[in-house]
């Protein structure tokens, strides 16, 4: 047993040393040369260490019953379970990958019993026993295995990182599908509002009409004003029942479903700022990006791959296990072998070749996917600086007209108890504060989506 056990050893020593090579060029990371050092219109914001990843989206959504939605959403959404069961397919592939670089071992055991007759006069039973342990082993001599290997980690985080992207759409588009819910929950009780006026108007028009204190016109269009106001409603109420179902179907449950609510929309408070760190932060944040890039690891290891399936594969196979006639002397009869085999490509016209080159080639395409990818992230975040500003001007204006409007309406009034103004300045006044009411009302939603897009794009709403 003393050869056998130093020929082991020799051939386990000599394989560790054959894998230890690699070849091929390791993956480093794209440097994004040219990259501004800030956003455009970004303000400073005095938070030191701080950025907006570090904001958890229930402190910047207060609302408890849009955080249960938000809850709800990322445990049921089917698009959610569906990226959990992918990483969970991509853990199993990359075990499958890794296992590939290991000895394969397996088990066979196995007997028979034959009558040998020469003749017909002296039968002989000949029993034979075996029990074997196989032993495969593909030697990663180049690093082909271990290429393959780095691939299949890559592909497992790009689920990871595509999973931690769907999470921050999900968050995104719960709390932007809320809040329009809201706001059409305001504009129907503005509506409504408006029509108790309107009724109200009617009636008394209808008064000074029959007694001879205004002419039919005025009366006649308090009855078009109620009516056209009227009209709005199956509308809007049909807006909410879409939105509605919409909210359902993203937090995983039927459309039938109520979708419950919390603070009106104008009770709805958010930070002043949102911290906007350097450009280059937003590179190991946002999901996306990561996502890109173990893309490009996925496919510098493809290159790694191809080129290693030029050079010869060796492999070792062994056997280890007795055989014997007599079940009693089974272990009296050790047997095992081993064997290697090298094969390598010697003519294929070039396959193997172009193979490397087309890897080759979809690497530097992927490199400016990944460019792109950047690119469009920057946009993206510029944008969101820009849309969140405008729309905070613009709600702050509409709060101005809305004020000026409601002045206007009750000094209207009290000027027409008066008979200072006619009935129709009246409508007029009305008219003018419906709109502004339901212009504040939009530019209230628009300020608040604006907020949602601006903490998506900086990469928040990963943690809770």
């Amino acid at each position: 047993m003393k050869p056998f056990n130093g020929y082991i050893v020799i051939v386990c020593v000599l394989a560790l040393l054959l894998s230890s090579c690699k070849i091929g060029r390791e993956f480093s990371r794209i440097e994004n040369t040219g990259m501004p050092e800030h956003f455009n219109g970004a303000k400073e914001v005095q938070m030191p260490g701080l950025s907006t990843d570090d904001i958890g989206w229930s402190t910047l959504y207060q609302d408890t019953v849009l955080q249960n939605l938000i809850d709800k959403a990322l445990e049921n959404n089917k698009d959610m379970l569906i990226a959990t069961a992918r990483i969970k397919e991509m853990i199993a592939s990359k075990r499958i990958s890794f296992a590939s670089m290991l000895p394969e071992v397996s088990v066979e055991a196995g007997g028979q019993k034959e009558m040998l007759n020469y003749g017909g006069d002296d039968p002989k039973h000949d029993p034979e026993f075996r029990v074997n342990m196989n032993i495969g082993w593909e030697l990663d001599i180049w690093g082909n295995l271990r290429w393959k290997n780095d691939a299949a980690l890559a592909a497992y985080m790009q689920s990871v990182e595509a999973q931690r992207a769907l999470h921050l759409t999900i968050v995104a588009e719960v709390a932007q599908a809320y809040f329009e819910l809201r706001a059409l929950d305001r504009q129907l009780a503005i509506v409504r509002q408006t029509l108790v006026s309107r009724e109200q108007g009617v009636q008394f028009a209808k008064l000074r009409y029959e007694g001879g204190l205004i002419s039919e016109i005025p009366y006649r269009q308090s009855l078009v004003e109620l009516a056209r106001t009227e009209t709005l409603v199956p509308d809007i109420e049909n807006e909410i029942k879409l939105k509605e179902n919409d909210l359902a179907i993203l937090v995983g449950d039927f459309p039938s479903s109520f979708i419950p609510r919390g603070q009106r929309i104008d009770e709805i408070d958010f930070p002043g700022e949102l911290p906007v760190d350097l450009p280059s932060s937003l590179l190991r944040r946002r999901p996306d990006i990561l996502q890109a890039e173990q893309q490009l690891i996925e496919m510098n290891a493809m290159v790694g791959t191809a080129l290693t399936d030029m050079f010869p594969k060796l492999s070792l196979t062994g056997q280890l296990g007795g055989e014997s006639d007599e079940l009693g002397n089974f272990l009296q009869s050790p047997a095992w072998f081993i064997s290697s085999f090298l094969t390598g490509p010697i003519f294929n016209f070039g396959k193997n070749k172009a193979r490397h080159a087309a890897a080759q080639a979809a690497y530097e395409a992927q490199v400016y996917e990944y460019e792109k990818t950047v690119l469009n992230v920057f946009a993206e975040v510029n944008n969101a600086i820009s849309s969140l500003e405008k729309a905070r001007t613009m709600r702050l204006s509409h709060q101005k007209l809305y004020d000026s409007a409601n002045s206007y309406h009750q000094l209207a009034q009290l000027q027409y108890i008066n008979g200072l103004v006619s009935y129709l300045d009246v409508l007029d006044s009305q008219r003018q504060l419906f709109d502004a009411e339901i212009a504040l009302n939009d530019a209230t939603l628009n300020e608040l989506i604006a907020t949602v897009d601006m903490y998506k794009a900086l990469g928040g709403g990963i943690i809770r």
